[in-house]
Order: C-alpha cells, then structure tokens, then sequence
C-alpha cells in the first residue's frame, strides 16, 4: 500500500502535490491509497499500466479530494490493449500488468476550465465505483479503445461538458450504473461516433443536463446523446432509469441519431425499456436506426412530442404509458408520438392519454400518433384519448394497419377528429376499432363494416 502522504503530499489544498502523487504512483507497490485532505494538482496524474503495472487509487471512503487546477484530467488511465476481448487475443503482459485499474472513493473538483475528471485510453475493464467529479469539462472520457468498461455507484454532477463520454472509440462492453448524471451542459452520457457494442445503461438517475443552470448560450442536448453518423453502434439497453430534465431548444431526454453507409443503418438492436422519461422538448428522437424496442416505460411532459421517430425500419413500441401528471408542468400533456418515413414498424398496446386542456403547441402536430409516408406499419390495441387537433392521423401510409384501437375524446363539450386518414387506399386496413364520430376517412375506409362508432 503507497500512501500518498509518505511521498510528500500535503493535502492542504495549497501546495502543489501533482508530483507526490505521480511518485507513488510510477514507484509505489500497487494501490495507492489517498487519505483525508484536499489534495491541489496542476497536471494530470498518468497512470500507464505498461509502464507501472497493476495500479489501484483509492480516497478512503470519499473523505479525500482532488483538486484539479490545470488543464487535461485529474487521472489519465493508459495501457496498450489494441485487440478484442477474446482471451485468445490477450499478450501475457497486459494480464500482468494491465487489467482492471481502479479509482474509488474519491472525490474531483476542477479549478481550470480546461479540468476534466478522468480519461480512459486503451485499457481493459478500467472500474470506477464511488467517484464523485464536479466542475470540471467532461467527467469521465472515454478514447481510442477500451473493453469492458464499469462505471457504477458514481456521482456526475455539474461540469461544463458530457457527465460520461464515449468519444469516437472502439468499445466492447460496458456498463454505466447505479450513479447519479445531473447537470452536465452537454449531456449526460454521450456516445459519438466510433464502433460500440454491448452497451448497457442501468439503474440511474440522469437529469437536467443542458445549460439552463449555466445561463450561457443554448445548445441541443439530450440526457442520453447517442451521434454515430460517423461510426457503429450495435446491442444496447438503457434500462429502469430516471430520465427527466428541464425543456431546452432542441433537447431531448434520449436522443439517437443513426448513420447511413450505403444503404445499410448503423445503429440497432438495442431495447429501451422501464425507465420513467419526462419533462424536456422531445422525451425520445431516434433517426436513421434500426431494430429498437421500447416497452413498460413511462413517457410525458414533453413541449413537443413524447416519441419521434424518423427514416427508421423495425421499431417496436410496445406496453408504454404515454401520460401527464398535474403535478409536474400541468400546463403540459402527452404529447404523443410521431413516425416519419419508417417501415416495418409495430405499435401496440401503449395509452397515450392527452390533457383535457388545450396543447399550447398544437400547431406542432396533427394528432397524438402521427404517421407520414410510412408502409408496412402495424398498429394495434392503442388507447387514446383527448388527442388535439385529432386522434390518429396518418398521411401517405400503405400496406398500413390499424386495429383494436380506441380512440375518444373524453372532454366535455369537445369532440375532435378520433382519425384523420383521408388518403388511405385498399392496401390499408382498420379494422375493429372504437372511435368517436367525428373521424375523417377515405371512401376505402369508410367502406369496412367493422369499426363501431
């Protein structure tokens, strides 16, 4: 065990203690244990495991802190894994020496506004638990390489960049948990660009990350930021997560934005499933994707729409609560859902239930679920109800069905449009339907029996 103190760091937060703290780690026996005391660096503290070997930095129960006050991250973790994570793929040394370093327990705090918490490079199954980092650029960056990553029990909290950023690397499996990832300018966990599969987010509370605490100028941001028009990003789950926020221009709770490369859609075969996803522009945009599942979440309290789904193929939204509650910004309802030149899509099972007052941005939609230029679409057993300016309302849809849906208006004194399909030719069907009166349908569809009225 190395601590810090027998290599002359103060932890008075006034002295310099960057070359304290580099000694023990480049010369100490392995962990390098930090004790209580504000502990003042002005560069990064490299941790090359090739170099070092095995190496572990540990602040005593969160009692310690580091106070970064130069530019570049508090901790840099290096190593020179360049494979998979196949064990055949394994040099002896990288188990040696390589494997697993570890920060726990401890906090970051940047001074300069260049400060970032900790970066990652090259290194396999590098684990943070119980980190606290704040105020810095970006909390945890991630770069170039890096196999199975677990970030987990850690607090992300208020820095000017992304809370935990995946940027432009080649990652296989990784886990980010049970932390809290609030108030981060430019979002809370971004993915951008780069070869990611077997990503898994679970357990946490995302929240608020956009600039409205930081009065600056607006920027689009998202609590989940995935941006692979450059990259690769395949076999994903966010999971039983809190995902809410304050409205920002162009925000979004989860955003994905796929990638076209001849033809062939980049992002996919990921579920996003139990979360509770409220309160900002747009709860969920995903583009250019393919193969995404959404069921047993909780949507509402978007400015403009709860889920918008453009230029996608096999998406599936399943038994989901697209609500409002009074409680939260009652001015605002379920905004409802919105697919724009997607096919081969399944929608089923979900409630989208839309206040009983008026939608300030109606001019925004046309109805509560929207599809426009979309084929080969299944719909079925919907609720939805108060839905402005209508219900459903579908546009230039073939091969596209719709079944066992209600669909009412439960105000008082108001009756809008439960459907609006006026263009529907005989490749579309609805069928066994409850709908309110006032719907308007092409002559095609008028002339199936089977919808009570």
């Amino acid at each position: 065990m190395s601590d810090v103190r027998n290599f002359g760091a103060m932890g008075d937060g006034k002295m310099d203690d960057t070359a304290a703290i580099q000694h023990a780690v480049d010369t100490g026996d392995g962990p390098v244990e930090i004790p209580a005391g504000n502990y003042l660096i002005t560069k990064p503290i490299v941790v090359d495991l090739a170099r070092v070997g095995r190496r572990s930095i540990h602040g005593h129960g969160g009692v310690a802190k580091i106070i970064m006050a130069g530019a570049g991250p508090a901790f840099f973790l290096k190593a020179s894994h360049g494979k998979t994570a196949d064990p055949k793929t394994f040099r002896p040394e990288e188990w040696q020496n390589e494997r697993m370093p570890q920060i726990a327990n401890l906090e970051i705090e940047g001074t300069h506004p260049e400060a970032e918490g900790i970066r990652i490079e090259e290194v396999m199954q590098p684990t943070l638990t119980g980190v606290l980092i704040r105020n810095v650029h970006h909390g945890v960056h991630v770069t170039s390489r890096a196999r199975n990553v677990l970030i987990d029990g850690c607090h992300i909290y208020h820095n000017t960049g992304v809370g935990v950023f995946f940027d432009h690397c080649n990652l296989h499996q990784a886990i980010v948990s049970d932390s809290h990832i609030s108030y981060n300018r430019l979002g809370g966990i971004r993915l951008e660009g780069g070869e990611i599969r077997n990503f898994h987010v679970t357990g946490n509370d995302i929240e608020y990350n956009n600039n409205k605490v930081f009065g600056l100028e607006d920027l689009p941001s998202a609590e989940i930021y995935i941006d692979i028009q450059d990259g690769s990003v395949r076999e994903g789950t966010i999971t039983s997560n809190t995902i809410q926020a304050t409205p920002s221009p162009d925000g979004a709770n989860i955003r994905i934005i796929g990638s076209k490369d001849q033809g062939n859609l980049k992002f996919g075969l990921w579920t996003i499933s139990s979360n509770l996803i409220t309160s900002q522009t747009t709860n969920i945009h995903i583009s250019s994707s393919m193969g995404v599942t959404l069921s047993g979440n909780h949507l509402g309290n978007a400015d403009v729409r709860s889920l918008l789904v453009e230029d996608s193929t096999q998406i599936v939204v399943g038994s989901n609560c697209f609500g409002y509650n009074e409680e939260y910004r009652n001015t605002q309802d379920s905004t409802g859902m919105k697919f724009v030149n997607c096919d081969n899509c399944n929608i089923s099972g979900s409630i989208i239930h839309g206040k009983t007052e008026s939608f300030p941005n109606v001019a925004e939609r046309r109805g509560l679920v929207e599809l426009v230029n979309c084929q080969r679409m299944s719909i079925t057993g919907l609720q939805v109800f108060n839905g402005l300016p209508a219900g459903m309302y579908l546009e230039g849809c073939t091969d596209t069905l719709l079944t066992g849906c209600t669909v009412l208006d439960t105000r008082d004194g108001v009756k809008t449009p439960s459907i609006e399909w006026p263009d529907a030719n005989n490749s579309n069907m609805l069928t066994s339907c409850r709908l309110d009166a006032a719907t308007n349908l092409s002559p095609e569809l008028n002339q199936q029996a089977n919808v009570i009225l």
